[in-house]
Parts: C-alpha cells; structure tokens; sequence
C-alpha cells in the first residue's frame, strides 16, 4: 500500500511537476525517499533552502507551471521565506512542501519546533497543516489549485511522519492545472475609457509585467492614439523589442525619456502594471487603469476611471472603440527625447580608452552582444539590476528575471539555478553583484554537482554599491559598505568551475567570449568603477540637498579622496554640469 508521500508524488506529476528544488532532512525523509523511488520527479539538490524557493520562482516564471520546493522542519523550511516572498511578490505559481516536527509534540516548544502555518501566511495565497493522512488529498489539491489560479505561494504542512503513514481510502489523483479565462470590462466602462482616449491628443501608455502575450495589440493601441510607450522594470521584456513607439523606462532605475513622455500626458493609460513609485506619476492627467486585480486600481496613484480584466482581452474589445489620431506631436517629442537619452546612456557603455576600473555599464553592454538571442538574464537588486535594466536589449525571446518586487539581495545565482534546471539547453547568464554573490556564494558548488552551465558575471567594486549611492542622496557619509573580497574566479577555479578574473577593459570581450563558450558553469569577476552613480532620471530637491550635504561630511570626516573618485567619474561630472 503506498505511503502519503507516494500519493503526494502522484498528485505532483499527474498536475506536470517533474522536479522539486530542496535540501533533505530527518523529517523530509519520507517524502524525499518516495522521489528516489518514484523515478518520475528529479530531486533537484540545492545547498540552502532560501536557493529553492528562488530557483522554483524563477522555475514557474520562465515555464508558466506550478514549480516546487521543499524544506525540513523548523530551520529548514524557515529558510525557505525569502523566496517565497520573492515568489509571492512576482506573482508565480509555487508550491512549497514544508515538514513539520512530529504532530503530538506540537505546541510543546519541541527540538526544532516553529509555527509554519503563522511565519508563511503572508507570503502565500493559500496556507494550511495537514493533521492526518485522510486531510493530505483535499489540502493537497486546494493548495496546488490555489497556486495555479492566484498565480502566488501555496504551503502545505505536513508533520514528518505522515509522509510514512498510509490511507484507509482511496486517494485517486486528478490533474489540477491553471484554467482559461478570458476577463473584461463591462461594455459601459469599455466605451468610457475611448470616450476619454479620443477626447484627448497627448496619451502615454504605461505598461507592466501584465502585457505578457499582447504585444501586437499594445503597438496597434499605440499606433491608434500616436501615444508612447514607456515600461516599468517587470513589463521591459514583453515590451521594448520590436516597438517603434518605446521611450524607455521609468522609476528609478528608469530613463529621462520615460518619466517626461508620463509628465508631459494628458491621459495615462495604465495596463498591466502595479508600478510603485508615486513621485513618477503625473500630477494632473486623466488617468486610466486595465489590471486584472482589482484591489490594485488606484492604489499607487488615483485613477479617473479604473477598468478590471486582462490586458489582452481588455484591448480587443476597447481597440475598435477608438479613432485614429493624426496629431503625433507628443509621440514624436517623446521619441526625440527618447533618442537623446539613449545617446548618453550608450556613451557609457565603452571601454573608456582602457582605464580601469571597468565601467560596470561597459560589462553590460558587452554581455548583452555576446549572449545568445534566447539566453535568460537573472540580476542582482542593487546596482546589477540598473545596468541589465538600462543595457540588456530583449527581443521577444530573451527573458529577464529578477526580485523586482520584492527587492532582495542574492538572487541571481538562486533564479539562475532554477532557469539552468527547467531550460537545461539555453543560456542563462547571471549578473551577480559581489555582495549578493557572497551571500549564497555555496550555491557555485551546486552548479557543479547538478551540472548547470550558469555563467556568472560578478560586478566587483568592493561595495554595497547602491546603498553607497541611497546614503549620498541622504547626506550621509558612507559607512559600513566595505566589502574585502577575494579573488572570485581563484575562489571558482578551486570549486572546478572556469574562473577568469578581469582588471583591464581590454580583457572583457575575451574573457566573456571565452566564458559563454565553455562547455560548463563559469564565473568572471570583473573590478568595476565603485564610484559609477546610477541616478534616477529626476533628481528632488532633497536628493540634491542630500548629495551636498554628503560632500561636506565626506571633507569634514577626512575622506576627500572618496569625493574625489566621484566627481572625476563622467557621470559625476554630467550631474555637476
């Protein structure tokens, strides 16, 4: 008779998981054995928990599936909360198993005891312990329903030895798969949004990660109303290629063209996105809102008219609703604009006549030529995610993955992993910042043991750069991050994985050459400008207020050589320009 475990696993493969991201422990035993003997899921090893969780995020992302990780009791599973906020923030569909210690001993402050079902519950849809085998089926499936359909975290706790326990009935799995819906506007908010649209000549668009799949009716939206489009972080994937209407991205990590195209609209037209920053919103447009949640609209900014359903569907019915505009003077100011800020930006993208450190924009720009058209990008947050955001050029089939929302350090190697795992034949390339690196920098290991040819590019500039930066705008003189780092490709060559160090401009294309072409994981460390600002495209008041008030305390606390390194950057000087 087969164990609860056996029937998990069943459930499992039946609803088309075929690996689980995890580490083992005493209390997993029962479930990890019955994959060792099942020979239909793959145990995909990791070496810390919280590198599961990332790896599935990245897993469902890229693959649209219900990915799934797993975790001991106590620590084990504990570890595992980062990703899955990580997950649960990117809206993928995730399922952790987490074990629990033994069911009688519950509530005793018991070796190892947490109260997963209280730590998990704000980072999932759907939460729940099973008590007894009988439970298992039900609380099973409403997880993995609840996961596909929301589209977030589901966690099922189970106490380590139910694994092992069997059911007096019968437990006859179904496949639980995502259904297909289509989800709009009702007919009268539809023809309010043209009624605006149409009364209006300057319109920009502001789209999201939710325009996935509508690209061609986002550029025939944009060629009806002669309106720009400007992305936010999560939407550059599905909307730059290919897009005569693109004037870049906004927020912080954006460009000048994007946030002016939105300053300048008469109307907004939000579609697909939960864009947070409300200092980059416009203060007096007409604002318009398509979000398939509807607890969304008009949260990050107040909408005039707020419209729930799918992008997609949202513009097939509204598309023929609308007249063609011919004035297109706000598109092609925008466009101008745009070209301008894509001309400085591009400027810094070189080898700045073999002066080292290397500009960290140099590496990015270069990896993005060398990569393949289909590669999969994963980036650090921090100062990796400005320059994947502003020099990786998407083109309808490469991805980007990231902790966009969540904001987490540590996560390109982690989603690197998970992406390597479900697409075993494609290129994935992780921009690594030196500090998240080195803080699952075990997770190399785990390249070489699942034979993953993850390329790691390190951007090393000995610093928690973009909390350097965030103190600057504060008026507060650095402190606290240093890092002393060691030579990263030594540290690879010794784990077994290709390892090339670069201190000139004139070793990069070379070293990143070489490294995409080996046949294996690879890491190139490369120093890079510590003191490269990577500034939003609107600079407050306060900001600029701060960035004085950080030169004086620089002085006065006997570290003039620092503000010296800065000013003499050619970002530096532009700003001070």
């Amino acid at each position: 008779m087969a164990t609860i475990a056996d029937h998990v696993i069943d459930a499992l493969t039946v609803s088309g998981v075929r690996r689980v991201y995890g580490l083992p422990g005493d209390s997993l035993n029962g479930f990890t054995d019955a994959i060792r003997r099942s020979g239909d899921l793959r145990w995909e090893h990791v070496r810390h928990e919280e590198t599961a969780a990332f790896a599935a995020a990245a897993d469902a992302a890229l693959t649209g599936q219900l990915a799934v990780c797993a975790g001991s009791c106590g620590p084990g599973n504990l570890h595992l909360i980062n990703g899955l906020f990580d997950a649960q923030r990117s809206r993928v569909p995730v399922l952790a198993i987490a074990a629990h210690i033994p069911r009688t001993e519950i509530g005793s402050e018991y070796f190892q005891e947490t109260h997963p079902q209280d730590l998990f519950r704000e980072c999932s849809v759907y939460c729940e312990l099973v008590s007894t085998p009988e439970m298992a089926p039900r609380i099973l499936e409403m997880a993995m329903r609840a996961a596909v359909e929301e589209n977030g975290v589901a966690v099922v706790v189970i106490p380590g030895e139910i694994f092992l326990q069997r059911m007096t009935g019968a437990w006859t799995a179904r496949p639980v798969l995502p259904t297909q819906s289509v989800l709009r506007p009702d007919d009268e908010s539809l023809q309010r949004a043209a009624e605006i649209l149409n009364g209006c000549e300057r319109v920009t668009i502001l789209g999201g990660a939710g325009v996935a799949g509508s690209h061609d009716a986002l550029l025939q939206l944009a060629a009806t109303l002669q309106a720009p489009i400007v992305h936010a972080l999560r939407g550059k994937e599905f909307i730059e290629y290919d897009n005569p209407f693109d004037v870049g991205m906004t927020g912080l990590l954006g460009f000048a063209s994007g946030y002016k195209a939105i300053k300048e609209a008469e109307t907004l037209l939000m579609l697909g996105t939960d864009f947070p920053y409300q200092q980059f919103y416009p203060e007096a447009a007409t604002v318009i809102q398509v979000d398939i949640r509807g607890r969304n609209l008009g949260r990050r900014t107040p909408v005039d008219l707020g419209l729930r359903g799918t992008v997609k569907d949202t513009l097939a019915t509204l598309q023929p609703l609308l007249r063609p505009k011919q004035q297109r003077e706000h598109l092609d100011r925008s466009l101008r604009h745009y070209a301008k800020t894509r001309k400085s930006m591009d400027a810094l993208a070189v080898n700045d006549r073999d002066r080292s450190p290397i500009r960290p924009e140099y590496v990015a720009a270069l990896a993005d030529r060398i990569a393949t058209d289909d590669a999969v990008f994963t980036c650090d947050v921090g100062s990796p995610v400005v320059w994947a955001a502003r020099y990786l050029k998407m083109n309808g089939r490469r991805r980007l993955i990231g902790s966009f929302n969540h904001g987490t350090m540590a996560c390109a190697l982690p989603h690197a992993i998970g992406a390597q795992t479900a697409f075993p034949g494609r290129q994935v390339v992780a921009l690594a910042g030196d500090g998240g690196l080195t803080m699952l920098f075990g997770e190399l290991v785990t390249l070489i043991q699942n034979r993953l040819p993850v390329k790691v590019i390190v951007f090393n500039n000995s610093s928690l750069n973009f909390v350097e930066l965030e103190m600057k705008a504060a008026g507060i003189v650095t402190f606290g991050t240093d890092l002393v780092n060691p030579d990263f490709a030594a540290v690879a060559q010794a784990m077994g994985v290709f390892g090339r160090r670069v201190e000139q401009p004139g070793e990069l294309d070379q070293a990143l050459t070489d490294a995409f072409a080996y046949d294996g994981p690879a890491v190139v460390d490369v120093v890079t400008a510590r003191q490269e600002l990577s500034i939003p495209p609107a600079i407050t008041v306060e900001q600029a207020k701060g960035f004085s008030l950080y030169a004086i305390r620089t002085i006065l606390a006997g570290r003039a050589d620092e503000l010296l390194d800065l000013v003499t950057t050619n970002v530096a000087r532009r700003i001070l320009d």
